[in-house]
């Protein structure tokens, strides 16, 4: 990162300015699309003009089916994306304290880390079936990895200074792991959190897609059968929203949850 970007008035001045621009491209696409649209040079039954797919959206919107539709979906992210939090943190930080268990499991996770997410979906259906369970399943599978492997690094990268702190001033082992070892590993688990949430959206939309009656993926889909273009790109619509929306609450709370990190950088 250049150095002037360290100074945190500069960092906001970028980062509004960055926001700015994006803002305007987008526009300018959004009206490029309508333009082309309107002079039928794109296929207006294939692109309909973004002042429809917009008018579309707010009407779903407003109705209650889209927020229904988000609302099934992330009922099932949340499962699958907890689950993977609760069982990888504790793994990834038991694997990096210890190196014969590191060892040990390493094969395993290497084998299993490149599997496709979408590939795991047939194996799900087999074992779950169509139900809430096949899709927390994906989800689960495919979130744990950046959790898993953000967080052995994290442990292992420590300073070790502070572990042998903890046991100079008598600290159990456990109370060295939640007092020292979780809050100094804790900015590269962020960082495996953040990295397993955009995963989170991508693999609940295909398992609602496989296999569902409900949810974002679904009502996407089944738009395209039906030829209704305008809602399905309203639900694409949504899904951009959400994710952004998602993201900008995770850099919130990652904010607040490591201000003393981001203090303590400061002053070195």
């Amino acid at each position: 990162m250049a150095p002037w970007i360290d100074d945190p008035r500069n960092a906001v001045s970028w980062s509004r300015e960055s926001k700015l621009n994006g803002a305007l491209v987008l526009l300018a696409v959004m009206a490029a699309w309508e333009l082309a649209s309107r002079a039928e040079t794109l296929n207006p039954l294939f692109f309909p003009p973004t002042s429809t797919i917009l008018k579309t959206f707010l009407d779903l919107l407003s109705s209650g089916e889209i927020p229904a539709q988000i609302v099934n979906s992330m009922r099932r992210a949340a499962a699958g994306y907890a689950l993977a939090a609760i069982v990888f943190i504790p793994l990834g930080i038991l694997m990096g304290l210890f190196d014969g268990l590191r060892r040990g499991l390493e094969i395993v996770i290497e084998t299993a880390r490149p599997i496709p997410p979408p590939v795991v979906v047939p194996v799900a259906m087999l074992f779950f079936g169509l139900g809430d369970g096949m899709k927390i399943f994906v989800i689960f599978f495919s979130s744990a990895w950046p959790i898993l492997l953000n967080t052995i690094d994290g442990v292992r990268n420590l300073d070790r200074v502070l572990v042998h702190t903890a046991r100079t001033f008598g600290l159990s082992q456990g109370r060295t792991i939640v007092n020292v070892i979780l809050p100094a590993a804790s900015p590269q688990i962020m960082t495996g959190l953040r990295v397993s949430l955009a995963i989170t959206l991508i693999l609940v939309v295909i398992s609602e897609m496989v296999g569902s009656s409900d949810g974002i993926g679904y009502f996407i889909l089944d738009a395209q059968r039906r030829l209704k273009v305008d809602r399905m790109y309203a639900g694409m619509l949504s899904l951009a929203l959400l994710g952004y929306l998602l993201n900008q609450l995770f850099v919130v709370f990652t904010n607040i949850f490591l201000s003393w990190h981001r203090g303590m950088r400061r002053t070195e």
